[in-house]
């Protein structure tokens, strides 16, 4: 008696094989950050300067489980090397100032610049700015997006912060994602032993 699994085995064979029977791979899905308006006419220069985190929009795990220990954060921003940003974070961590010095890489597309990291790279957007008072970037990093609210002062307006809830909508995320950080205890500066260059 003929074995019934070569038979079956030939069947399957030919069936992967028939024109247009092959199982199609689908296609890759266009992602939200990608379709990000970037900031039109980008100016390195007047974006630089000190800047005040007022909110972030994120699913990251760890502001979800530590969002009760935001310190106050400035941003300070210098054009650096051609089209690069030179940027220094200082906020508190355990009760002490730190400066986190990190260089957004420069793109083909101004306005949008790239963070190396240990691990993996951030792809950096300024989506909206005016310069002077707001500016709206944001971050993907392992295709997860998280958006960020700046001020050049700790308080900004209504208009704004609607703006801000448009675009956390927008990237499909809501109140339960969005923190907003103190208007108060911000660190101007630090020493030496607190200094992280990443």
């Amino acid at each position: 008696m003929v074995s019934a699994a070569p038979i079956l085995l030939l069947v399957l064979l030919l069936a992967s094989l028939a024109p247009g029977k092959r199982q199609r791979r689908p296609p890759a899905l266009e992602s939200h950050f990608e379709k990000i308006k970037i900031q039109e006419n980008f100016d390195l220069q007047q974006f630089s300067g000190k800047w005040l985190l007022v909110g972030v929009a994120s699913k990251c795990d760890y502001l979800r489980e530590y969002n009760h220990q935001l310190e106050a954060t400035t941003m300070a921003v210098a054009a650096s090397e051609g089209k690069s940003l030179a940027v220094s974070t200082f906020r508190k961590l355990d009760g002490a100032c730190w400066e986190i010095k990190q260089q957004y890489c420069s793109t083909k597309a101004k306005g949008r610049f790239l963070l190396k990291g240990r691990g993996s790279n951030v792809d950096v957007v300024v989506g909206e700015t005016d310069y002077n008072s707001y500016a709206i970037l944001y971050y993907q990093k392992l295709r997860k997006i998280s958006i960020k609210l700046y001020g050049r002062s700790v308080r900004v307006s209504d208009a704004i912060m609607g703006k801000f809830e448009q675009r956390i909508t927008e990237m499909n995320l809501n109140e339960d994602f969005t923190y907003y950080f103190p208007t108060y205890g911000f660190c101007e500066s630090t020493d030496q032993f607190h200094l992280l260059d990443g």
